[in-house]
């Protein structure tokens, strides 16, 4: 008998009686106790079923709420209980009624055996403790909280605000240096017979009684000044989430806790079965002896956390889609937006898809429909080319095409007509490759048959938007990889880009391309560019391109290089 339990039990009394039998069938004394907001009848239930264990007792009952005084006092009336029953024992551990062993128990009585003097506390100063969340390190111990911060979150705020504001201090008890730690700990007779026997435990409460959740520091701060020799870590596994919320353990966490190694665990799913049947009935399963190490699946919770918090790259979710800049990623995989290449090019997307083998869509974003390859009318989730759906939220739609095919490097055409609501989006997305030829616009316009009043009021427009979506690709905030050319740069020798475009994408390199898209015949196009001048137009986005400057149908690639030894 050299180790007594104390459990706090609120709910799942069936779990809490199992476990209690389990200790007890172990030689452990139990004492327990019963939050006080639990009704009379669950109440006297709960002891009635446990009433056959002599070694099971029920201390007083004290009202337990979350981050309140009540939960210390209900731990000390329950260890006093448990010293002056139970004499022979050497060790009180502290657990809950969702704690469950996960070693048979004569393995924790024998490794307590080996380490009589020494207590199992997590105790660690505040400037060195990391995981405190809510704004309150040291101000927990220096302020007062008469409110409840789950029941008057108002409240609470203000009387900090106020107390923060008017410089408001406790002075702390004379002797003590707050630290704080896990609420579950296992202290030995000597320690616990220490603290709830000082001259001082009334000045020491007092204190207590108004720091905000004191039972992650009352024992830890008073085991510091008894204890001969403290080991800063708890024999239960329990692990917080990035808010401070307890993980909870189900049965498909099976093999996670086996490896951890730890004595218990907390806190359990009531309805784990698997856990309970395999942990509490199956001794000869049980875990290897050896050293707790809840550090060796540390790594497993970081990545929960990180998942969390962070999520997919590119795949959207509640916490987080309504805040910009919070995504892990603005989509997916990367991808490339063309504008102005099937302007020039004739058959720009098919010659584009044979030489990439990337599937190459055209102007996903046009006012009419959303021009899939292929001419397909869905895509990969179901997709539409409907535009009132697309348009419902552009930038959504670009983020779900990316994420439904990647995989495969989707790239799409994009020109002033198209709805601009995804500048910004894309501008500021890393798996952005943007290729621009500036003034492309204007070539279907020269090929039209409307009248030139409205080629140029339709030019104008045209160079408005455009200029407007440039600024954006040169703003501080753009992130996507963005090349621009004037068209009268670009064909003067497109060769070389196409190159480059090809090569960003993925295909392997080549010395010079076998296959160059054809370009449109722009015979006039100069005279024409001159005509919008003459009109008050000027068309400054193409480039310098003069009255007789042509363009030919072919794209004549560039005499090969070659070294002279």
């Amino acid at each position: 008998m050299s180790v007594g339990i104390v459990m706090l039990v609120h709910n799942a009394f069936d779990r809490a009686e199992q476990v209690a039998r389990h200790w007890a069938a172990a030689g452990c004394p139990v004492v327990i106790h019963i939050d006080k907001a639990v009704p009379r009848r669950a109440h006297d239930a709960f002891v009635a079923a446990l009433s056959d264990l002599k070694d099971v007792c029920f201390s007083p009952r004290k009202r337990c709420e979350w981050g309140t005084w009540g939960i210390v006092a209900a731990s000390q009336g329950a260890a006093e209980l448990m010293l002056s029953r139970f004499p022979k024992v050497r060790h009180v551990y502290l657990a809950s009624g969702s704690c469950l062993p996960l070693r048979p128990v004569q393995e924790l009585i024998d490794y307590l055996e080996d380490r009589p003097q020494t207590d199992f506390i997590e105790s660690a100063t505040t400037a060195d403790v990391p995981w405190t969340v809510g704004g309150l390190d040291a101000e927990r111990f220096t302020m007062r909280f008469p409110f409840s911060w789950r029941r008057n979150r108002y409240l609470f705020d203000r009387a900090v605000e106020v107390q923060r504001l008017l410089r408001l201090k406790r002075r702390m008890p004379r002797g003590i240096v707050p630290h704080m730690g896990s609420q579950w700990w296992c202290l030995t007779r000597r320690t616990l017979s220490a603290i709830l026997q000082d001259p001082d435990r009334p000045t020491y409460d007092k204190f207590f009684r108004h720091v905000w959740i004191p039972d992650e520091s009352y024992f830890q701060t008073l085991a510091r000044l008894y204890s001969s020799k403290i080991e800063s870590r708890s024999l239960t596994l329990s692990k917080f989430d990035f808010q401070g919320k307890p993980h909870i353990f189900y049965d498909d966490h099976l093999q996670l806790l086996r490896r951890s190694d730890c004595f218990v665990a907390r806190k359990i799913w009531p309805h784990a079965d698997r856990l309970y049947e395999a942990f509490l009935t199956d001794p000869a399963g049980a875990m290897k002896k050896t050293e707790p190490n809840p550090g060796k699946i540390d790594r497993i919770f970081a990545k929960a956390v990180e998942r969390r918090t962070r999520g997919r790259a590119g795949l959207y979710m509640q916490s987080r889609f309504p805040n910009e800049d919070w995504e892990n990623g603005v989509t997916a995989a990367p991808y490339s937006m063309f504008q102005g290449f099937t302007e020039i090019f004739e058959d720009f997307e098919h010659w584009l898809s044979r030489a990439s083998g990337a599937r190459v869509h055209g102007h996903l974003f046009a006012p009419d429909r959303v021009h899939f390859a292929g001419g397909e009318t869905a895509l990969n989730g179901a997709l539409s080319d409907d535009p009132v759906l697309r348009d419902h939220n552009a930038g959504a739609f670009l983020t779900n095409l990316i994420w439904n095919t990647r995989g495969e490097r989707q790239c799409f055409q994009f020109g002033p007509m198209d709805n601009q609501d995804i500048n910004w989006r894309v501008t500021k997305d890393p798996n952005a490759h943007i290729s621009v030829i500036t003034g492309a616009w204007a070539v279907p316009l020269f090929r039209s048959n409307l009248d030139f009043a409205d080629i140029r009021r339709l030019a104008a427009k045209l160079q408005k938007t455009e200029s407007t979506h440039l600024d954006v690709l040169n703003s501080p905030y753009t992130k996507a990889r963005v090349r621009v050319w004037t068209m009268a740069d670009f064909i003067e020798a497109p060769m070389e880009p196409l190159q480059d475009i090809l090569d960003e994408i993925g295909r392997p390199r080549l010395r010079r391309l076998s296959e160059a898209p054809r370009m449109v015949d722009l015979n006039g196009f100069g005279q024409f560019l001159q005509n919008l001048k003459n009109q008050g137009m000027h068309p400054y986005l193409v480039g310098d391109f003069s009255v007789a400057q042509g363009g030919s149908a072919d794209a004549k690639p560039s005499p090969k290089p070659y070294l002279v030894k």
